[in-house]
């Protein structure tokens, strides 16, 4: 009320009218489903070969020693460097994807690295004495042992892997992405589909974390 200039500060009103021009434009909608295709495969991705990792460097420390200076380096590089360095060498179709995974990959691996570690001595003894089959091990000590923490990793990541999404699709102006139609936006002078587009934004990583810990209260 105070600025009362839309090219500035839209007013709630005028932002919760973008929203509904938002979700009712099947175009829009296809945009999101697109974004958050692009999302739930770098997931995927990065939490079967993060925790796979993880697991094994828990198990030997040797594998631990090769593997955990290239999270160390994924951990502490810029955002904003990895994905200017992405988006030249891979171009915008292929940078968005592979920047969300290396910066999911990190979040799996330490989960599923502490998980084992954390696992009671006396529980993997007793599993030693009785059977000495890797995979059953996994399936039935480790694995369930450590899904605390994978839930944990699971809830974390959606927010930020959405976050680096939309920011590597925003940079690279990524088609039929949600970066893209907030960088569109912007250009057009159209702040409250600026402001739509963040509570959009907010709203679907709210009912992804909700989903994640309902499974986890049902699981538990």
């Amino acid at each position: 009320m105070i600025v009362d200039h839309p090219l500035l500060l839209p007013s709630p009103i005028q932002v919760l009218k973008a929203i509904g021009a938002i979700l009712t434009n099947t175009s829009e909608l296809s945009v999101i489903g697109v974004s958050l295709f692009r999302l739930f495969l770098s997931i995927i991705l990065s939490s079967l070969l993060g925790i796979s990792l993880g697991i094994f460097s828990g198990l030997n420390k040797q594998i631990e020693l090769v593997v955990k200076p290239h999270v160390t380096f994924l951990k502490t590089i810029p955002i904003l460097s990895i994905i200017v360095i992405l988006l030249i060498l891979f171009g915008f179709t292929y940078a968005p994807y592979i920047i969300t995974f290396l910066m999911l990959f990190p979040l799996f691996y330490q989960a599923a690295n502490q998980g084992v570690k954390s696992i009671d001595q006396e529980l993997i003894d007793v599993y030693h004495l009785e059977k000495h089959n890797l995979y059953l091990g996994i399936k039935y000590l480790y694995l369930p042992l450590v899904k605390p923490y994978l839930y944990l990793a699971f809830f974390q990541s959606f927010g930020l892997g959405l976050k680096v999404l939309v920011m590597a699709e925003y940079l690279s102006q990524t088609r039929n992405s949600m970066g893209n139609a907030l960088y569109l936006a912007k250009v057009n002078l159209a702040y409250d589909h600026v402001f739509a587009w963040s509570f959009i934004l907010i709203i679907i990583t709210l009912l992804v974390e909700y989903k994640v810990q309902k499974y986890q209260y049902e699981e538990n």
